[in-house]
């Protein structure tokens, strides 16, 4: 029975407005305790914004930099609140983790034009896995608009006994949300979330390092989410939109049946004076 629950919880948490998961999420536990821990492990959440006060640079918060109730900043490297046993990335990774930072920031600036992007690593027995993070939300203040979009880009990199090939297997997650609110159209609220995976094999090398390799997965899984959400949700809207409003008025439209319906009967009178 529990596992049938989740499979319900999380089909209904898949209906319900991103914008409102945390809300959802709580309701639910609330009313199943039981599944406490399955649905905080499965269910994605929208990611929070935190403020590294020693660099003075905004980081992204989720459960692979959180140590018990601190989480570490990708830019100090420090726990906040301070941890003093915090699980910290090695050496060699540090400085890939502080490259990719730098990388996905000018990725972030490049495709987003603002917001906030994080990247943690940490340590596997044969090779290493991080989470790339970017959290982008809308002006709403001039253009009448509120939106966010969250990525959750989960990769996990198995390196050969050769050093010079690694197997990418990258899950990724996009949330988004949309809300107008105009006097002519009145309110309309967008949203929902994808989640896709991929594998790949691919060299390493100084022309091809582990940094250009996951780059180029999270920017073509990216595309491809952007163009099933506008495929799916705005594509879709639009011709529900379309199919229940008409831009002719109805008394044109109605002139116009009219006018069909008599062309249609002056051609059956016609054909049927050249069949007698």
């Amino acid at each position: 029975m529990t596992e049938q629950q989740l499979d319900c919880a999380l089909d209904l948490m898949r209906r319900l407005p991103p914008q409102q998961i945390e809300k959802n999420l709580s309701d639910l536990i609330d009313l199943v305790p039981d599944l406490c821990e399955d649905l905080l492990s499965s269910v994605d959440q929208p990611l929070k914004i935190a403020r590294d006060k020693q660099v003075g640079k905004d980081y992204l918060l989720c459960d692979y930099n959180r140590d018990g109730d601190s989480y570490r900043s990708p830019w100090s490297n420090q726990y906040e609140p301070p941890l003093d046993d915090g699980a910290m990335p090695s050496e060699r990774l540090r400085k890939l983790e502080i490259d990719a930072n730098t990388a996905f920031d000018q990725y972030r600036e490049m495709y987003f034009e603002g917001g906030v992007s994080s990247v943690y690593l940490w340590d596997l027995d044969h090779g290493f896995a991080g989470v790339i993070l970017i959290k982008k939300a809308g002006d709403g203040d001039s253009k009448k608009i509120k939106g966010c979009w969250d990525s959750i880009h989960v990769v996990e990199v198995q390196e050969k006994s050769s050093g010079r090939s690694a197997h990418y297997k990258l899950t990724s997650t996009s949330m988004l949300w949309l809300q107008t609110n105009k006097a002519r159209s009145g309110t309309m609220n967008l949203g929902g979330s994808l989640t896709r995976q991929v594998e790949q094999d691919a060299s390493v090398s100084e022309a091809s390092p582990h940094i250009a390799n996951i780059g180029r997965l999270v920017e073509d899984m990216e595309n491809k989410i952007r163009n099933t959400l506008n495929e799916i949700y705005f594509g879709k809207t639009k011709d529900i939109v379309n199919g229940l409003r008409s831009v002719v008025p109805l008394a044109d439209a109605n002139k116009t049946i009219d006018l069909q319906k008599e062309l249609l009967q002056t051609l059956h009178q016609k054909n049927a004076g050249q069949t007698n």
